[in-house]
């Protein structure tokens, strides 16, 4: 009995631990189509991954840091920025499966500073004129962009140096503030994009959870998909090889940027804190991890479950707005309504995107870190096209083996 127990035991890890198998395409679109914006200097270097039901075509081309010729590599650190606000969803909809929250339940039941909030109808001449708040403010709300908040609050936008965010705030914090602050517009009725709101969403977590909202993260979703690059605070190592920032031209090189107004350096000192609507540093082989298992409905490619299929379908890859404000779920773009040819997925400040389609297996992932015009989009897009549109041999693809959690 107990050498039986030993190798179900030993199946289990195993199973865990498994990968599913990846087949390279042989293709080069996204590379044809970006090798003569790479060779003028208007694009420093980016990575393009087209994935088709187990076939993928992964491109790396340029460099992380134009002035010392260092190539980008799928394990350089960068910004994710506003992809972090799908991590926070993914948070919320572990929480709702398990019960312990509704989307529909007031943020107030979880923080009360919220049971009266003020909204703003007009500010002339510096002053503000409000009335009472007749809606209630729903968890649903805070996190797909309905809520009424500013984009950020006060608490963030005390830079001495005159830009903007400079490490945040701690989100308690955050939430109390922005509590405390007049907001838009009635709560549902239209929408505004807000880390504001994604970071009252992280909030609650706390509460339901006891934990930091960054540890519950660490805890449920980056460690169990293994992406161990991934955290609010890059380490310095990782720091000397991180994807560098640029300023884009028309017809003309792109030049070197040493920080941006909303995430400065240093990085990784106690000046900046965990921000669940733009915080969070990556590498191309980490996000992987993170959208295939939300292309695979929850499971990761180690065979780790994060979440019920049906919670990705119900409220992460389909719209959680009313019907008349446009489509959004839990921090992520999403469809209205979900089809065989619909995307979800987000993207970041700086030119970073993922986007995800559940139904065909397929997957666009796109990394750079850029500011100003990007003309080679037209090219790239086409280059997505020819490569989805090309019939996919999946006869070297092996199936998931390690569905144990």
């Amino acid at each position: 009995m107990k050498k039986l127990f030993f190798l179900l035991a030993l199946l289990l890890c195993l199973s865990a631990g498994a990968q599913k198998k990846v087949v390279d395409s042989k293709t080069n679109f996204a590379r044809e189509a970006l090798q003569p914006y790479v060779d003028s200097g208007q694009l420093p270097g980016a990575i393009s991954i087209f994935y088709n039901n187990g076939v993928q075509e992964t491109c790396c081309i340029g460099y992380a840091n134009v002035e010392q010729k260092r190539p980008i590599r799928l394990d350089n650190v960068y910004m994710q920025c506003s992809q972090t606000k799908g991590f926070c969803g993914v948070t919320i909809a572990k929480l709702v499966e398990e019960g312990k929250l509704s989307l529909d339940d007031p943020v107030s039941k979880y923080l009360p500073e919220f049971k009266e909030l003020w909204v703003q109808d007009s500010d002339k001449d510096g002053i503000k004129t409000l009335h009472k708040a007749k809606n209630v403010l729903t968890v649903r709300m805070v996190l797909n962009h309905t809520g009424g908040f500013p984009f950020e609050c006060s608490a963030k936008r005390n830079d001495v140096r005159g830009g903007g965010w400079s490490g945040g705030a701690p989100l308690r914090q955050v939430a109390s503030i922005a509590a405390g602050s007049p907001i838009m517009f009635e709560p549902g009725t239209r929408d505004m994009y807000s880390n504001t709101g994604i970071d009252i969403g992280a909030a609650v977590v706390e509460v339901i959870t006891g934990m930091k909202w960054e540890n519950y993260l660490k805890q449920e979703v980056l460690d169990p998909l293994g992406m161990k690059s991934t955290w609010f605070w890059p380490t310095d190592k990782q720091l000397k090889k991180q994807v560098e920032m640029y300023d884009t031209h028309d017809n003309a090189p792109a030049t070197y940027r040493l920080e941006n107004d909303w995430e400065q350096r240093p990085y990784n000192d106690s000046h900046v804190f965990a921000s669940a609507g733009a915080g969070l540093w990556t590498t191309a082989n980490d996000q992987l991890k993170f959208y295939k298992m939300l292309m695979n409905l929850g499971i990761g490619d180690n065979g780790v479950r994060i979440l019920k299929e049906e919670t990705v379908k119900s409220i992460l890859a389909v719209t959680t707005r009313p019907d008349n404000l446009g489509g959004y779920s839990l921090g992520l773009n999403a469809p209205k309504v979900d089809g065989e040819n619909e995307w979800f997925g987000h993207g970041g400040a700086w030119g970073t995107n993922c986007m995800v389609n559940w139904h065909k297996k397929q997957l666009k992932l796109w990394v750079v870190q850029l500011n100003g015009p990007q003309p080679w989009n037209s090219a790239k897009d086409k280059a997505a096209e020819k490569f989805f549109s090309q019939t996919i041999d999946t006869s070297g693809v092996d199936a998931y083996t390690g569905r144990v959690k």
